[in-house]
Protein backbone atom coordinates (compact mmCIF):
# COMPACT_ATOMS: atom_id res chain seq x y z
CA UNK A 1 0.00 0.00 0.00
CA UNK A 2 1.41 3.21 -1.18
CA UNK A 3 -0.05 6.54 0.67
CA UNK A 4 0.62 10.04 -1.27
CA UNK A 5 1.53 12.94 0.95
CA UNK A 6 2.25 16.05 -1.38
CA UNK A 7 4.31 14.91 -4.33
CA UNK A 8 5.82 12.20 -2.29
CA UNK A 9 4.74 8.79 -2.36
CA UNK A 10 5.59 6.40 0.88
CA UNK A 11 5.24 2.78 0.78
CA UNK A 12 4.59 0.63 4.01
CA UNK A 13 8.50 -0.10 3.91
CA UNK A 14 9.11 3.72 4.09
CA UNK A 15 6.48 3.95 7.03
CA UNK A 16 7.95 1.24 8.68
CA UNK A 17 11.54 2.26 8.40
CA UNK A 18 10.42 5.79 9.92
CA UNK A 19 9.14 4.03 12.95
CA UNK A 20 12.05 1.97 13.20
CA UNK A 21 14.32 4.82 13.55
CA UNK A 22 11.77 6.96 16.26
CA UNK A 23 11.83 4.09 18.05
CA UNK A 24 15.46 3.69 18.42
CA UNK A 25 15.82 7.28 19.00
CA UNK A 26 13.69 7.39 21.88
CA UNK A 27 15.25 4.36 23.01
CA UNK A 28 18.82 6.73 22.84
CA UNK A 29 16.63 9.39 24.83
CA UNK A 30 14.74 7.31 27.32
CA UNK A 31 18.64 5.68 28.27
CA UNK A 32 20.30 9.49 28.71
CA UNK A 33 17.44 10.64 30.44
CA UNK A 34 16.77 7.99 33.09
CA UNK A 35 19.68 7.77 34.99
CA UNK A 36 19.85 11.83 35.68
CA UNK A 37 16.18 11.59 36.87
CA UNK A 38 16.15 12.40 40.30
CA UNK A 39 12.39 12.09 41.28
CA UNK A 40 11.86 8.03 41.57
CA UNK A 41 8.33 8.05 40.19
CA UNK A 42 9.51 9.97 37.12
CA UNK A 43 12.54 7.49 36.88
CA UNK A 44 10.21 4.68 36.84
CA UNK A 45 7.43 6.17 34.03
CA UNK A 46 10.65 6.83 32.11
CA UNK A 47 11.81 3.22 32.99
CA UNK A 48 8.41 2.16 31.79
CA UNK A 49 8.15 3.63 28.64
CA UNK A 50 11.54 3.45 27.82
CA UNK A 51 10.83 -0.53 28.23
CA UNK A 52 7.99 -0.18 25.73
CA UNK A 53 9.80 1.37 23.50
CA UNK A 54 12.28 -1.91 23.26
CA UNK A 55 9.09 -3.99 22.70
CA UNK A 56 8.05 -1.45 19.94
CA UNK A 57 11.37 -2.02 18.63
CA UNK A 58 11.09 -5.09 18.17
CA UNK A 59 7.87 -5.77 16.92
CA UNK A 60 8.63 -3.32 14.14
CA UNK A 61 11.81 -4.81 13.53
CA UNK A 62 10.34 -8.47 13.23
CA UNK A 63 7.58 -7.64 10.98
CA UNK A 64 9.94 -5.99 8.65
CA UNK A 65 12.31 -8.85 8.55
CA UNK A 66 9.59 -11.53 8.13
CA UNK A 67 8.24 -8.88 5.20
CA UNK A 68 11.93 -9.32 3.53
CA UNK A 69 12.68 -5.76 4.64
CA UNK A 70 15.49 -6.10 7.00
CA UNK A 71 17.74 -8.72 6.36
CA UNK A 72 20.48 -9.99 8.87
CA UNK A 73 22.68 -12.81 8.88
CA UNK A 74 23.50 -14.93 11.89
CA UNK A 75 26.61 -14.71 13.62
CA UNK A 76 28.86 -17.50 13.77
CA UNK A 77 29.69 -19.16 16.97
CA UNK A 78 32.89 -18.25 16.95
CA UNK A 79 32.37 -14.64 16.77
CA UNK A 80 29.81 -14.22 19.13
CA UNK A 81 32.17 -16.22 22.03
CA UNK A 82 34.96 -13.60 20.82
CA UNK A 83 32.25 -10.88 21.48
CA UNK A 84 31.63 -12.49 24.77
CA UNK A 85 35.21 -12.90 25.79
CA UNK A 86 35.53 -9.01 25.10
CA UNK A 87 33.01 -7.48 27.05
CA UNK A 88 33.44 -9.96 29.89
CA UNK A 89 37.02 -8.85 29.68
CA UNK A 90 35.94 -5.21 29.77
CA UNK A 91 33.38 -5.77 33.04
CA UNK A 92 36.20 -7.49 34.63
CA UNK A 93 38.44 -4.59 34.19
CA UNK A 94 35.81 -2.18 34.99
CA UNK A 95 35.30 -3.76 38.36
CA UNK A 96 31.76 -4.79 37.62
Amino acid sequence: MNNQVGNCTLSDQDRMEDLLSQEKYLISSYSTFIPEATCPNLRQVLSTNFNDCVQNQFSVFDKMQQMGWYQTKPAPKQEIDAARQKFQQMKTQLGS
